[in-house]
């Protein structure tokens, strides 16, 4: 039987796709021109060493995926930690989508509510739980069809936005930003701006998903590559002059992060006399956002699943119900977003819950990352004889060079996304500091946890 390959026009659609959101735009834009220049920052340090090193992971004989390769490089314990740290993200994650979503759609209600905390959060319950029962229930929609609900969510409205953003310019409409190389790239000047590399580093969360795909191309070396000079510069484009065309309509006291996307439009529409397209507009990024979550409300629950049929967690944790589904792993997800959804209520501002939620969910998922770093450079120095159909050179200095390259921006959005941002309303600074510590440990703690569980549960079988 021939192997069935994939294209590497696929694969740039798929690359980009994981990760162009159309979600993240409101977030960046507040920071204004500057936002370029940290996206350049973010894609040297953070995009391209992660999507490189996690290709050359993927292209040996190691199983794909984050718990295979931590675990082939450190052992099981460390392997469940990155894959707790990956689950656990999601779950702080999970809120700052849903409250996408509930802002979204209150806009055609009140776009008032987009700012009052009691309904989001309502609106943020109603929908995760729908998603679960129906994720108890058996009720999966396919690939296919997810895929084709987060694509008419996320290609089209980029590329309205983009779009919009340079008929803008061409019909010489004002602009609340400065349109320059040195408001672009100011280098030398104080801004607190750079709290904004959080905010993008997030939305380039997930770019190690595409490397499971390396072994699929008929030359993987040449295509993986040649893949990646064509999605970077073309995520790069889409998001930062996504973000400067927010920027540049709304003022930035007015953009709010959760229906700044929709208040855009609004604004575009409006000035050419087209606002009739707007609920068009909207449905088309409710569904792509809602079709996005479906296969993330089940996806984590089943890695949680394994990982306590491995003996991690409590057999509780193994059942499934008549559905295949396992129930008790949803169940405990769904409460435990609704206990994160909760933030929101204990800061002055919308924008300032969700600001740490973001800056929660980022932190965790670099951590993984500072662990995949290692193992890259751990497993290229210990079987450097290994077999690999992708490599950054024959020997460890092109692994170790990325790797470096990687650690720099990982140090530093970590070390960043600690500090409240200037810009966004966010309470005391040393309240808003000691919830996101308390966060982070609390997070973490669990897996330690968990290990003592591992070990009672092995000694007991012997």
């Amino acid at each position: 039987m021939n192997k069935a390959y994939i294209s590497r026009f696929t694969l740039v659609l798929f690359i980009a796709g994981a990760i162009d959101s159309i979600r993240n735009l409101p977030t960046t834009a507040l920071f204004g021109s500057s936002l370029v220049m940290y996206y350049c920052f973010a894609a040297i340090t953070f995009l391209i060493p992660i999507a490189l090193l996690s290709a050359e992971l993927a292209a040996t004989r190691i199983g794909n995926g984050i718990y295979e390769w931590i675990k082939s490089a450190f052992g099981p314990k460390m392997g469940f930690l990155a894959i707790w740290l990956q689950w656990i993200n999601t779950m702080v994650w999970f809120p700052t989508i849903l409250s996408f979503i509930a802002g979204t759609a209150s806009y055609f209600i009140n776009p008032a509510l987009a700012t009052d905390k009691g309904f989001l959060l309502t609106l943020i319950l109603l929908t995760f739980w729908g998603l679960t029962l129906l994720n108890l229930r058996g009720i999966h929609l396919s690939t296919r069809a997810a895929s084709w609900m987060a694509l008419l969510g996320m290609v089209f409205p980029l590329s309205l936005i983009l779009l919009a953003g340079v008929w803008w310019l061409l019909s010489h409409q004002s602009s609340h930003i400065e349109l320059s190389l040195s408001a672009f790239f100011p280098f030398g000047q104080q801004h607190g701006a750079f709290s904004s590399l959080t905010a993008i580093i997030a939305g380039f969360l997930g770019i190690e998903l595409a490397s499971v795909h390396i072994n699929h191309l008929k030359n993987p070396a040449a295509d993986y590559a040649k893949s990646l000079a064509i999605a970077v510069p073309f995520i790069l484009i889409t998001m930062a002059f996504g973000a400067l065309t927010v920027a540049m309509v709304l003022a930035q006291k007015d953009i709010n992060i959760v229906n700044g996307v929709i208040e855009a439009f609004d604004n575009f529409l409006a000035v050419y006399h087209l606002r009739f397209l707007l609920p068009i507009v909207g449905l088309m990024i409710l569904i792509g956002s809602i079709g996005g979550m479906i296969s993330w409300v089940i996806s984590p629950a089943k890695g949680l699943l394994q990982a306590s049929q491995d003996g991690f967690l409590p057999p509780f944790f193994c059942k499934t119900n008549p559905h295949h589904a396992p129930n008790r792993v949803l169940l405990g997800q769904a409460i435990l977003v609704s206990l994160i959804s909760g933030a929101f209520l204990l800061f002055p501002s919308v924008n300032g819950g969700y600001w740490l939620l973001t800056a929660l969910s980022t932190e965790l998922y670099l951590l993984m990352y500072v662990m995949l770093l290692a193992a890259a450079v751990y497993l290229k120095w210990k079987k450097p004889q290994e077999t690999r159909s992708f490599q950054l050179g024959k020997g460890i200095s092109g692994t170790l060079l990325v790797a470096l390259l990687g650690f720099i921006g990982c140090g530093i959005a970590l070390i960043i996304g600690v500090i409240p941002p200037s810009d966004i309303a966010v309470g005391n600074p040393v309240r808003y500091t000691m919830i996101f510590l308390s966060g982070l440990v609390g997070f973490i703690v669990p897996v330690f946890l968990f290990y003592r569980l591992h070990r009672k549960q092995r000694n007991s079988a012997t």
